[in-house]
């Protein structure tokens, strides 16, 4: 948990810097190419991880990858996430930049879970219809499939839980049942 805040102090400082010099989209893109990098080449298990390599040489490593790709100033922070040797938050930095993003712009991330793929007109018709009940400008829907759920879907949007699922229904019932109600 001590690392999820230590994340965040870094991610809030990161945008409060990207806003004073008007550069979040630009950072944010930035922040994702990173990310993705480091994650698809497992620079974390094969390199930063490893108890041989100075931070002079990830450091390095880090320059020859990113340098000229991304600002100085991600660059530097980078750098000081090396030489604090905090780079196994990266990954919750980025997540706690993007929230932030997300809160200026008035964006919220909802997870939709159902027991098949949305097609991108019923995606449309779950943002029209919870960026109204969650009170954000704009949901960006991120569709996950369960085939559990029997039908009908379940939407997260933060810390809120919306379940319209057949299996929650069926639940309810049993519940229902077992304590002698009707």
């Amino acid at each position: 948990m001590k690392q999820d805040h230590v994340a965040k102090r870094y991610a809030i400082a990161v945008f409060e810097l990207a806003k004073e010099q008007n550069t979040v989209a630009q950072t944010t893109e930035e922040l994702k190419v990173v990310s993705e990098v480091v994650k698809n080449t497992n620079l974390f298990d094969t390199f930063f991880k490893h108890p041989k390599v100075s931070l002079n040489e990830k450091k390095d490593l880090v320059r020859a990858s990113f340098q000229g790709q991304i600002s100085d100033t991600l660059l530097n922070t980078l750098f000081l996430l090396i030489d604090k040797k905090r780079e196994g938050i990266l990954f919750k930095m980025v997540e706690e930049f993007l929230k932030l993003t997300n809160e200026e712009q008035g964006v919220a991330e909802a997870k939709v879970y159902t027991a098949k793929p949305l097609t991108d007109v019923e995606k449309i018709a779950f943002e029209a219809t919870f960026s109204k009940i969650s009170g954000k400008g704009r949901l960006t829907i991120n569709n996950i499939v369960d085939p559990e759920l029997i039908g009908g879907f379940k939407v997260r949007i933060g810390d809120r839980i919306y379940d319209g699922s057949v299996l929650n229904q069926l639940r309810r019932i049993e519940r229902r049942m077992i304590s002698g109600k009707r």
